[in-house]
């Protein structure tokens, strides 16, 4: 089997993290290509739902839930975690960047880093110093990937991203899409690869 998934993610999103750290590895499993699409949730979440937060916080049952589940699928999966003392941090530098970083054989280990600084080190991603190290320890160019990554071409992209995103039906993260169609959540992941199979028969 062969083919590709596209990963949407968000940085800030907390199921995220699970989904950024298992699907590179469940693709290779299938012969399948991982192509890695940051964009950003608050956009969404206030436009489609009229908040302007995570709805974690807006629903504080539904985010006591979250967190728990949190430590059951980190302990399942071997993932380290430590809650995030702020949430949601603000992930737009961190997406600009990994936009920079989506066709840069980098940029797969710059995002699972980042993952790791929010939910397992508990470090603040949207700042620069804390990308900067990222970036470095990736094998990355910092400086001048940061400057790309705040250039007037790519902050416009960013916000094309999410537009797609929106146009897609994303409403939260993570999402795979295979072959146009949407699976939501990193519980998706398997059933997004399976389809990869009836998608190449058709």
């Amino acid at each position: 089997m062969s083919g590709e998934i596209e990963f949407w993610f968000d940085f800030a999103s907390t199921y995220s993290y699970v989904a950024a750290m298992r699907v590179e590895a469940e693709a290779a499993r299938v012969g399948a290509r991982v192509l890695w699409r940051p964009f950003l949730l608050g956009p969404l979440f206030s436009e489609q739902q009229g908040i302007k937060d995570s709805p974690f916080n807006v629903n504080p049952v539904r985010g006591r839930y979250m967190w728990r589940d949190m430590e059951r699928l980190c302990a399942k999966y071997g993932l380290a975690w430590r809650k995030p003392s702020a949430f949601p941090r603000n992930s737009t530098l961190a997406a600009r960047v990994a936009l920079v970083g989506a066709e840069e054989p980098w940029g797969p280990d710059f995002a699972r880093a980042v993952y790791s600084a929010n939910f397992a080190q508990d470090q603040d991603i949207s700042s620069r110093a804390v990308l900067e190290e990222l970036l470095a320890k990736v094998g990355a160019d910092a400086r001048a990937v940061l400057a790309r990554a705040e250039s007037g071409e790519n902050k416009p992209r960013l916000r094309e991203q999410t537009t797609r995103a929106a146009q897609l039906g994303l409403f939260g993260a993570p999402n795979f899409i295979v072959s146009g169609e949407l699976f939501f959540g990193q519980d998706r992941l398997d059933d997004a690869l399976g389809s990869l199979s009836s998608s190449a028969g058709r």
